[in-house]
């Protein structure tokens, strides 16, 4: 691997998919450089817990972005919304949820580019996945194939052949509880990160939205106890 190619940005959001996606980078060898987004999401959770996993894992360098999505609100995330929650299964993989936030990951993603040329380096990283993805589109393969192709003839990088960009998805085929015993194995501390859409002031997570059922089936199917207390008391 070459010198430019040693360093990658990773998307951080402090979830456990992002935090898993950072353990990989590094065990691949990759100095990291972690982005995480201020983009008016209805909680602050995930940023401290962003800032605490881009320490564990060993970040070279963490940046927060601020960016005003609520502007445009559409979204459970975004806008006066209120988050599902108690969803079946069959419900939550059916349909495109409210809390999908439009155009979210293009958005993250064109950031990334553009930190990605400045550093001179040709690795994105991301936790898309397609199998727990709740619905979203922009978490798709055929997404990410498309957003990897513009890339590379969006940057003076990349039209001076300077610049190769790869979009890593290491979680894109994986359930969650294969993304959890993949993070276990290198020493991810589940503990540092935030999952829930609509977590209680103390941070503390619903235990009901559909990102928090789904963390829980993860963890239950790995015969392990997560490390989070849970508002709803159930494990």
């Amino acid at each position: 691997m070459s010198d430019q190619r040693c360093k990658a940005v990773v998307l951080l959001s402090g979830g456990l998919d992002s935090a898993t996606v950072l353990a990989i980078a590094k065990a691949e060898g990759f100095e990291v450089y972690a982005l995480s987004f201020a983009y008016g999401q209805r909680h602050s959770r995930e940023l401290e817990c962003a800032r605490e996993v881009a320490r564990a894992g060993g970040a070279r360098e963490h940046k927060t972005t601020t960016i005003d999505l609520r502007a445009f609100g559409g979204s459970a995330l975004t806008a006066d919304i209120d988050v599902p929650k108690g969803r079946s299964a069959d419900e939550m993989s059916t349909g495109i949820p409210i809390t999908y936030v439009p155009a979210r990951n293009t958005i993250f993603l064109s950031f990334a580019l553009a930190w990605a040329e400045v550093l001179g380096c040709s690795d994105i990283f991301l936790g898309v996945n397609a199998l727990d993805y709740s619905g979203y589109p922009d978490c798709r393969p055929e997404y990410i194939a498309a957003f990897e192709r513009l890339a590379n003839l969006a940057t003076k990088a990349g039209v001076e052949g300077r610049q190769t960009l790869r979009i890593h998805t290491p979680l894109i085929a994986m359930s969650k509880a294969e993304i959890i015993r993949k993070g276990m194995e290198l020493g991810v501390d589940y503990g540092l990160t935030s999952s829930c859409y609509d977590p209680l002031p103390s941070g503390k997570p619903c235990g009901r939205c559909d990102s928090c059922v789904l963390r829980k089936k993860g963890f239950r199917e790995n015969g392990l106890v997560d490390p989070l207390q849970y508002a709803d008391g159930q494990p």
